[in-house]
Formats: structure tokens, C-alpha cells, sequence
């Protein structure tokens, strides 16, 4: 393990770590808990603002590509759309396509980069395996 890779990072991408990790545990307690409660609600609403820093930060992190963005950064628009959804969705009391958004959002705007992010060369990768 060599937490100094990711200590030596910038702000943005240290940020950006934490909150998708932060968003991960969120995410997570979100589907294994009762569904409508007022903790769910709490936990769904941080959630939300983890991933909203996560997407923002994404646009101040690039080095796949050089100085230009990368696929990954298609995640970031998603990651907007799926928040949109969430709550135009919970405010027409449309749980169904609720559920369907913030399925979206964890697997297909957190998870899928999250995996992406521990690649060979990447930063996590580097974290984790210490080359």
C-alpha cells in the first residue's frame, strides 16, 4: 500500500477520493436499509451532495489524457442527469422511476468509474498496490 501517492495528490483529486468514498458507504447503507424512512431520506441527500462534489471535482482532474478530459469524463453529465432525475422523480412520487435513477447513479456514475479508477497506472491502482 503507498498512501503517499494519494497524499501527494492535488486537492481536487484527494476531494474527489473521499467524497466517492464517502458517497460509496453512503450508497451502500442506502440499499441495504428500509426504503421512505427519514433516515433514508438524510442518507439519500448526503449521498447526493457526495456525488455532486465527486462529478465537480472530476472536471478539475485530467492526466489520463494529457491536459485534456477523458472518457471518464463522460460520467460527469451523467452524474448531473441522474441527480436531476432523483429528485424530479421523488417530487412527482414516482418511486419506481426513483429507484430506477439512483440505481443509475450508484452503479452506472459511482461504482463503474469507481472500478475504472483502480486500473493499472491509476492513482488508486498505485495506492493499492503500491507500484
Amino acid at each position: 500500500m503507498n498512501i503517499e501517492a494519494f497524499l501527494s495528490a492535488s486537492p481536487a483529486v484527494i476531494i474527489h477520493t473521499a467524497c466517492a468514498f464517502g458517497a460509496l458507504g453512503l450508497g451502500t447503507a442506502m440499499w441495504l436499509r428500509k426504503k421512505g424512512t427519514p433516515s433514508h431520506k438524510m442518507i439519500g441527500r448526503i449521498f447526493v451532495v457526495f456525488m455532486a462534489i465527486t462529478a465537480f471535482t472530476a472536471l478539475f482532474i485530467t492526466g489520463i489524457n494529457g491536459d485534456r478530459y477523458s472518457w471518464i469524463h463522460l460520467f460527469v453529465p451523467l452524474t448531473f442527469l441522474a441527480i436531476a432525475q432523483i429528485f424530479y422523480y421523488v417530487r412527482k412520487k414516482d418511486i419506481k422511476s426513483h429507484q430506477g435513477a439512483a440505481r443509475g447513479l450508484f452503479f452506472g456514475a459511482l461504482l463503474i468509474p469507481g472500478l475504472a479508477a483502480f486500473l493499472p497506472g491509476r492513482l488508486l491502482w498505485h495506492v493499492t498496490v503500491g507500484s
